[in-house]
């Protein structure tokens, strides 16, 4: 009679992995680092700039990559149903699918006064060109894959849903728990038989919606011109709830114009809109390609200098200061006009927008868009601004501005003798040139202090 194996007795035909030297063996561990790796794997196969991929967390990777994947699809059918237009089609599929920005790829979408918007009709943002981060602020990865009514004034909501139906009559959209009209809750899926044709005049749409805009210093949003027409999204493979396979439904392709033709001075500088990211107390990590050419710094020269602080002019800190801990709150800054310094040593007006990244339900970054100005357009701003204490000492924010009592240079009558002040000298015995007079460097005092006063 044979003896049953043990429960630990490995299966015939199968090898054991033992634990990592100097650790345990963790299953779950080993596969959240094998998760790890593939989901690395895939942001390196994305079609964006390195730094870009670099900001992204683990749920905008999947996104981006279906919505890669439903773009290829959609390509890949078109051109097995005709073969007309093959160099015009090849230019846009290679600017959609790889993000190269040369050739004709480039001149396709930067002659346009507007974005490229392809819009299902759930209302799932199927494709963005770049250019839309020059218009409203949002970079392309921001808006891919999401829904389009997040961007969307809740006034316009409806007009936009109307749109989107092939016979302007879209079925009521029930509200969902939380009292919004769920994504695709008015998508009714249809047979082509029961629509017109899809070269029908009668599918063609012109309409005007105002966007979210963080680049928009009065409402926040921008009115766009709509146009374009529904077009059938092929290759999506959908199935219903049956299991059975959907035919290809509508979607909206337009392209969004700003209702407003922009200004000689927007012409000259939404070419070179950049973007920053930032630890939480403002400390510079990444800046990109665009950033690098405005600002004239490296990578590694924004990370050397300490807080972000230090290339803000002294006169703009405290209201940069005050929109930084709005945005801690809130999670957005609003729209912030200030100076910056440049590496010729030059004071260049941007025009900024500031949000948290969040990871975990907490914040872990700072995004930071911004516009470059003419000098003539950030000292209007500067005319219009109106200063308020943006801290209160009740709850702790002053520290932010590093004026905690005492100040520098007075006496603190309340400070006990010996030991209080030993233990003070000790604690900034390794900061910077500022130490001497007891100013933290991260504050904004002490950015001030290690300013080169030349660039004054």
């Amino acid at each position: 009679m044979t003896r049953p194996a043990p429960d630990n007795a490995a299966l015939p035909g199968r090898v054991r992995p033992g634990p990592a030297e100097g650790g345990t063996s963790n299953p779950s561990k080993r596969h959240r680092e094998r998760l790890n790796r593939e989901l690395e794997r895939l942001a390196g196969l994305l079609p964006f700039p390195e730094e870009v991929v670099a900001g992204l967390d683990k749920l905008s990777v999947l996104r981006l990559s279906a919505g890669y994947l439903r773009a290829k699809s959609f390509f890949s059918a078109s051109q097995s149903q005709s073969c007309q237009k093959a160099a015009q089609k090849q230019a846009v599929q290679t600017l959609v699918l790889t993000g190269e920005e040369g050739g004709a790829g480039l001149s396709l979408a930067q002659a346009l006064n507007g974005f490229v918007l392809v819009v299902t009709s759930e209302g799932l943002i199927f494709y963005s060109s770049h250019t839309i981060q020059d218009y409203l602020g949002f970079h392309q990865t921001d808006v891919m894959h999401q829904s389009v009514f997040e961007l969307i004034h809740t006034e316009d909501q409806q007009e936009f849903r109307r749109n989107l139906h092939w016979a302007l009559n879209p079925p009521h959209a029930p509200e969902d728990a939380e009292g919004g009209k769920s994504l695709g809750s008015s998508a009714v899926a249809y047979k082509p038989d029961q629509l017109p044709p899809e070269n029908s005049s009668f599918l063609e749409r012109s309409f005007v919606c105002r966007f979210r805009c963080l680049l928009d210093n009065s409402s926040g949003f921008l009115a766009l011109n709509l146009q374009g027409r529904l077009k059938f999204l092929h290759g999506q493979n959908k199935r219903s709830e049956d299991g059975s396979a959907l035919p290809p439904q509508l979607a909206l392709f337009a392209i969004s114009t700003p209702l407003q033709p922009p200004s000689i001075l927007q012409i000259r500088t939404k070419n070179m809109i950049f973007r920053t990211k930032h630890k939480l107390d403002f400390t510079p990590l990444a800046c990109d390609a665009k950033g690098k050419i405005v600002l004239g710094y490296t990578e590694a020269e924004l990370r050397m200098c300490g807080t972000g602080y230090q290339f803000v002019h002294a006169a703009d800190m405290l209201y940069c200061a005050e929109n930084h801990v709005r945005m801690m709150k809130t999670g957005e800054s609003g729209l912030t006009v200030f100076r910056l310094l440049t590496k010729e040593n030059r004071w260049k007006w941007v025009q900024a927008n500031a949000r948290l990244v969040y990871k975990n339900g907490k914040p872990e970054y700072i995004i930071v868009t911004q516009r470059p100005l003419v000098d003539e357009e950030g000292g209007e701003h500067l005319r219009k601004r109106s200063m308020h204490l943006p801290f209160t000492f009740a709850t702790g924010e002053a520290l932010l501005y590093q004026s905690a009592y005492p100040l520098p240079g007075f006496p603190d009558p309340f400070q006990s003798k010996g030991k209080t002040s030993k233990s003070k000298k000790t604690s900034h015995s390794h900061e910077g040139c500022s130490q001497k007079d007891g100013v933290d460097p991260s504050s904004l005092l002490g950015a001030v202090m290690r300013q080169n006063k030349a660039v004054y």
